[in-house]
């Protein structure tokens, strides 16, 4: 193998450096006297004693061969080719080789990915919204499809990736912040009965994974796979960033506002919770990290009321309560059902019941009580009241990706099956049960497919046999997975109105009364 840098244009003969003085490196011909030649014009078999094996034969013909390319090597059925035995072996420096790009030459060392939402091993696209069950850490993004591809498919629209609004003085909500499943948030503003996009927030240089607005202060908290998050605070008519370095080196995947909204806490696929709080006299966030015993990805955060507890779910396949208590910036905080001394990343609660990654958290309104859903198609509550008793319940559907407390005793969650589901929670007996789906489909006449929609069911789902299998006739009225659930109005006590949004692109607003007078078994306790 020639040498990297050799080329036929300047032809230069390269010989093995001289193996008794311990260098490994090859020398080009004409920097010492070559073997044969000193022996020649010594005049006797002694002259050249001592100088190393004689030079390797040159190939005949009218000139040397030209240069093999760089990690060539000779092959001959599928075994290497031998080389001469009078001619030494050549080695390069490692340093050489790795730069040299050499896949598998030793010493090589394999090349690290240059993207900062490499998370073990697999890419972090997406924040709390993913699209299908897979691992997390492992969220790929959809690929658009080409507009005008197949047979005359139409390009569908964007998963919204995040969104957050606050309520406003009257509890509807005017303004949302969404992203679009890109480096970049888009606020719409409400005018009349649509949505007008009025600012374009952009600063990340990855994809934006999470999303939260603090409805008093009026600032976004936002992260994403660049590994920084940033604090947007609006200044007349223009939203200012300000860079958070949360000190990861793995995607940042969530973000949750404190209820104080005096510090937030950002999850990542490095194994710690990144607790960032604003110092006043350097004038910048700084942030502390909460790193054990989180052994993967943390995939959802959740504040408890006392603005100290904070629940995460990670895909180690628990769920956690930590103490975040930051002593430049609150008062010791009281004691709680969950624990009385709170120093700042102390496990307070561990579950053991979950058999699949934590898609989502949710404290109740008065903090005694916490749920999860996990990948597992399970819902579990921990009662701190009840001694911290776990509830469990494995639900009929797919996974579950995202849930919340409406009342004390009931939750809201939704996930693959693209449609929400109520579940009630009975104190006296400490069960969880299903209260049924809260999307009910309408009736529908059927008809036949025609050739043409069973082609674009070929090209978009590998199935023909109906409207349902490609999506479009979903009897629901999200047409992908359901990704998050927003309380909009009325708070975890009594909520009124809660929001749900999907892969499909869409969002819906939900008003619990109207839910009730529709659903003629429907009882939210």
């Amino acid at each position: 193998m020639w040498p990297q840098g050799h080329q036929a244009a300047g032809r230069q003969e390269w010989t093995a450096a001289d193996p008794g003085a311990g260098s490994r490196q090859c020398e080009p011909a004409g920097t010492r006297p070559r073997e044969g030649a000193a022996a020649g014009t010594g005049g006797g078999a002694g002259a050249g004693e001592g100088r190393g094996p004689p030079a390797r034969p040159r190939a005949p013909g009218p000139g040397p061969a030209l240069a093999a390319p760089r990690g060539h090597q000779l092959r001959e059925e599928g075994r290497r080719a031998p080389r001469p035995a009078a001619a030494p072996s050549l080695s390069f420096p490692a340093r050489k080789v790795a730069r040299g790009g050499c896949g598998g030459a030793p010493g090589a060392r394999a090349p690290r990915s240059p993207h900062p939402g490499w998370v073990g091993g697999a890419w972090a696209l997406a924040a709390t919204l993913v699209a299908a069950p897979v691992p997390a850490g492992l969220r790929l993004r959809p690929r658009p499809r080409p507009r005008g591809s197949g047979c005359g498919a139409a390009r569908g629209p964007e998963p919204v990736r995040r969104v957050d609004c606050p309520e406003s003085a009257a509890g509807a909500p005017r303004e949302i912040a969404i992203c679009p499943n890109n480096h970049e948030v888009h606020i719409y503003e409400k005018s009349g009965a649509k949505w007008v996009k009025v600012h374009e927030l952009k600063e990340h240089n990855g994809q934006v994974t999470g999303i939260d607005w603090a409805p008093e202060s009026n600032r976004i908290v936002t992260c994403g796979t660049d590994r920084n998050a940033y604090v947007w605070t609006l200044k007349g008519r223009t939203w200012k960033p300000t860079l958070v370095i949360l000190r990861i080196n793995r995607a940042a995947r969530c973000v949750r506002w404190a209820p104080h909204e005096n510090k937030f806490a950002v999850g990542s696929g490095s194994r710690v919770i990144s607790i960032c709080y604003f110092e006043q006299e350097n004038d910048w966030w700084v942030c502390k990290h909460i790193k054990k015993p989180i052994r993967s990805t943390v995939l959802s955060l959740d504040w408890h009321p006392n603005n100290v507890l904070l629940a995460a779910g990670s895909c180690d396949f628990k769920c956690r309560i930590f103490s975040a208590y930051i002593k430049e910036v609150e008062e010791r905080p009281a004691p709680t059902p969950w624990g009385s001394k709170m120093p700042f990343g102390e496990l307070m609660f561990e579950s053991s019941s979950s058999c699949g990654w934590v898609h989502g958290v949710c404290f109740s309104a008065s903090g005694s009580r916490v749920a999860w859903v996990s990948h597992d198609s399970t819902m579990c509550l921990a009662d701190a009241d009840k001694k911290m008793a776990v509830a469990t319940l494995a639900s009929e559907t797919l996974p579950l990706l995202a849930l919340t407390f409406i009342t004390e005793n009931s939750l809201v969650a939704a996930g693959h099956d693209c449609f929400p589901v109520l579940f009630t929670y009975d104190s006296t007996t400490g069960t969880l049960s299903s209260g049924g789906r809260l999307d009910v489909p309408k009736q529908s006449s059927q008809r036949g497919l025609t050739a043409r929609e069973r082609f674009q069911n070929l090209d978009k789902k590998a199935s023909s046999e109906g409207s349902v299998a490609s999506g479009s006739g979903l009897d629901s009225l999200h047409k992908n997975s359901v990704s998050q659930i927003s309380v909009l109005s009325g708070g975890k006590a009594e909520c009124s109105q809660f929001c749900t949004t999907g892969m499909d692109g869409g969002m819906s607003i939900w008003d619990v009364k109207s839910l009730e007078s529709a659903l003629k078994d429907l009882k939210i306790k």
